[in-house]
């Protein structure tokens, strides 16, 4: 599925040096994402020779359209995934952090809110790490969860309706690629850490009168949240005042409980009908 008159958008995974992540994150995709999807594994010189030889096999191997490519030296997170969008022009990117596992329907979820709503400019799936999409718990890393091909199927059965996110989360993302180039796209000058640019271009976004949403029906599993760049958090409230106050009060209000226990209800009623409970420890 993807958004009438578009192009299946691009899948972005920054290359990093945990080869173990990676190699998950790569099976994931690959299982879990239509065959011929184009890929793009782009890579701030930040993996080793177990790491290359890694991608190699996976190249030669996966059902994706995948490429690969690496920098001779590196930059900032930020710079890094500024080039490579700029580098997409105008195409939708879905951008996956190398150490998320992406379950099976996340990028057909993600391009369908493009598809009903026109001004959705970035969507974010439910993440067990998701901060602000975090599921079970708001905020809350859960590492005990139903097996994937469950939560996925759970997912599906939830409303198609995207509701708003305080800004996008950087486990995973479909970001619209012409609303991205008329917010500037990400500041790599201001920020150096990708999470934080994304939460500044977020809401520039909004600004201009975009939306920035979870999409209930996809989700990503990650075992911790993303690290923000030394003095990035700072330079982002400096930015946006009400930022610190505006995610606060989200956090209390919880605007996505019920959502969120909407789906608790959907894979108790899947558990009762099973005797088995399919857990993986650690989300492995």
């Amino acid at each position: 599925m993807s958004p009438s008159g578009a192009s299946p958008p691009i899948v972005l995974v920054p290359v990093g040096s945990d080869e173990g992540a990676l190699d998950a994150c790569l099976a994931a995709l690959d299982a879990g994402t239509p065959a011929g999807t184009r890929v793009w594994l782009a890579d701030n010189a930040q993996s080793g020779p177990r790491g290359g030889a890694l991608i190699d096999g996976w190249l030669a191997r996966t059902r994706l359209q995948a490429a690969y490519t690496r920098r001779a030296t590196p930059v900032s997170e930020a710079a890094h995934l500024d080039e490579a969008l700029r580098a997409c022009g105008k195409a939708n990117v879905a951008i996956l952090s190398h150490d998320s596992r992406p379950l099976p329907g996340w990028l057909d979820a993600l391009s369908g809110c493009f598809e009903r709503e026109a001004l959705i400019a970035t969507a974010t799936p439910w993440c067990n790490a998701g901060e602000t999409a975090a599921w079970p718990r708001v905020g809350d890393i859960e590492l005990e969860l139903p097996s994937p091909q469950r939560l996925a199927d759970a997912c599906r059965q939830l409303p198609a309706e995207a509701p708003g996110l305080p800004a996008a989360v950087a486990h995973a993302v479909l970001l619209r690629g012409d609303a991205c180039e008329a917010a500037g796209g990400l500041d790599a000058v201001s920020f150096r850490s990708w999470p934080v640019a994304l939460a500044d271009l977020s809401l520039r976004l909004e600004g201009l009168g975009w939306r920035n949403v979870l999409c209930p029906s996809a989700f990503v599993l990650r075992d911790g949240e993303s690290v923000p760049g030394n003095g990035d958090m700072d330079a982002l409230a400096a930015r946006w005042p009400n930022w610190n106050a505006r995610i606060a009060g989200f956090l209390m209000d919880d605007p996505l409980r019920a959502l969120r226990e909407q789906l608790s209800t959907v894979l108790a009623g899947d558990s009762r009908q099973s005797p088995q409970l399919d857990l993986f420890p650690g989300v492995a």
